[in-house]
């Protein structure tokens, strides 16, 4: 079919009401997915940019602030899809699940039935948790803003609950819960192993037992909610994932549950769940249910609890516990399962759909970005992808870049955020900045670390291969943020200074200024 042919069929659909043809086509009210319509909007202000999403509310970067050459900072707002719009003309949201995509014919197909025809499309429909039972009632998942509220719910007349997973949330939570016990179960040995190696959870690990500062970090977001008839949706869009959360994502939620006490968190390491049980299925095994450790208690603690509670987890190094409910963060699966079918899309063994150096997927027109996709160029030997809101939101831009240059039929430079992982974030009230291979990554043994620690302040390591900087960990107010990411890039040889390079009487920042 020549270019008229097509454009006649495509106005008859429109004209019947079945189909709207539009240049940009983006999938996704994530960071990522505002990121790139509003990139492409600004890219080609005479054009149409169509932006679906499952959910009533599009998160919107703001107060974006460039720390340094690739360090960033921003904060997320939540805000009705009528602000994005009024902000750029010529984007428009459609507020539906995709239920189908048909990349031969260029067209979208969404869950109230109505297609999209597209020229270029993005997706950027994210990621969801990997629950460890799907279905049960007493496990949650905590991804978008209608789960950390239902969490809330829950989490509103607790005693106990039960934490599974070592990651960002899951750090987040233990962190900001008051007023229950909390159960953590990790499969590592130490907390944060994500992020952080044994010596930093050891920095950290007494924050949980101090008092949380009174004065609390003033919410910076503005919350919107909306109201919808439930009839008006269909069945299956109800249960959609919104998008995922931002980096402030606790602030302003009450994470405060039913005791008069801050932070009572047990951790059990080196263990993962082996079975849950239902308060009836619990007394049939006449077993008993181990009570919470007390303050200064070993991890041999045998005293046995009396309380019955509506859901017990057993681990597998076989200690039993109740709780009211388990929250499972054990990290995202790419949301993949609408396009896939009938689609002959190149996967990573991720899960997520494999993207060239110009965010490209191995179909003709289609872009990804953020979680949903996975980097499957040859990396930056400083760089690794990982799921996280920053990369979320340069791949977004990125992306819209390479949509528009290969519109116009002009090249691209792949942007200089993918020369250096840097990520900065905020764990147990501590300002922390992840930069390069900081826990190692692909190094090997070759390798040395450099560390400086002062208790409740700061904590510094540095990984070093032949002379050079590669990686870095800085939690607490260090202010060698730039200075570091400079030293990794330059790959300047630093030989001469060993262990000097750390010492707190030298000013590095100056030095190397």
């Amino acid at each position: 079919m020549d270019a008229r042919a097509s454009t006649v069929v495509t106005s008859a659909l429109e004209m019947e009401g079945l189909s709207t043809a539009k240049r940009f086509l983006v999938v996704g009210g994530g960071i990522s997915g505002v990121t790139c319509s509003e990139q492409l909007a600004m890219q080609f202000p005479s054009d149409d940019v169509l932006l679906i999403t499952a959910s009533a509310l599009i998160k919107s970067v703001t107060n974006f602030k460039q720390i340094s050459k690739i360090l960033e900072e921003f904060e997320v707002e939540e805000q009705p899809s009528t602000m994005l719009e009024n902000r750029f003309p010529n984007i428009k949201v459609i507020q539906s699940a995709v239920k189908q995509l048909d990349s031969a014919q260029h067209v979208v197909v969404t869950e109230d039935g109505k297609q999209y025809t597209y020229e270029k499309l993005c997706l950027c429909a994210g990621a969801k948790p990997k629950l460890i039972m799907e279905g049960n009632p007493y496990v949650l998942g905590i991804r978008d803003t209608d789960s950390a509220q239902d969490f809330q719910k829950h989490l509103k007349d607790a005693r106990r609950i039960a934490i599974v997973g070592n990651g960002g949330i899951a750090l987040e939570l233990v962190y900001e819960i008051e007023g229950c016990e909390v159960i953590w179960a990790i499969k590592d040995k130490a907390i944060g192993n994500t992020f952080f190696d044994p010596g930093a959870a050891q920095f950290l690990i007494p924050q949980l037992k101090n008092e949380k500062p009174e004065t609390q970090i003033p919410v910076k977001r503005t919350k919107y909610t909306t109201e919808y008839n439930g009839s008006d949706q269909d069945e299956g869009s109800s249960a959609e994932l919104g998008s995922a959360l931002g980096p402030d994502w606790h602030q302003g939620l009450d994470l405060k549950a039913t005791k008069e006490f801050s932070h009572r968190v047990h951790i059990e390491t080196m263990c993962e769940i082996k079975k849950l049980y239902l308060q009836e299925e619990f007394k049939k095994l006449e077993v008993l249910s181990q009570a919470f450790p007390k303050d200064g208690q070993d991890e041999q603690n045998t005293d046995w609890d009396a309380e019955q509670w509506p859901v017990y987890i057993e681990l597998t190094n076989g200690k039993i516990y109740g709780c009211d409910f388990i929250v499972s963060a054990t990290g995202v699966v790419p949301n993949v399962e609408h396009f896939l079918s009938g689609n002959s899309f190149d996967v990573a063994e991720d899960g997520g759909l494999k993207v060239d150096d110009h965010m490209r997927t191995s179909l003709p027109d289609i872009y990804a970005a953020g979680d949903i996709c996975t980097a499957s160029w040859e990396h930056s030997s400083l760089w690794q992808q990982m799921r996280l809101w920053t990369q979320a939101r340069q791949m977004g831009w990125y992306a819209a870049k390479c949509v528009a240059a290969d519109t116009l039929g002009e090249s691209i430079e792949m942007d200089f955020c993918f020369e250096l992982f840097a990520h900065v974030t905020k764990f147990f009230n501590y300002k922390v900045v992840l930069l390069g291979k900081y826990n190692a990554q692909g190094l090997g043994t070759d390798h040395e670390l450099l560390l400086r620690c002062t208790k409740g302040l700061e904590y510094v390591k540095v990984v070093m291969q032949n002379g050079r900087m590669m990686g870095a960990v800085l939690i607490g107010e260090t202010d060698l943020d730039e200075t570091f990411e400079n030293l990794i890039l330059n790959q300047m040889d630093l030989s001469l200074y060993g262990e000097h390079l750390l010492d707190p009487n030298v000013d590095i920042e100056d030095y190397f200024d």
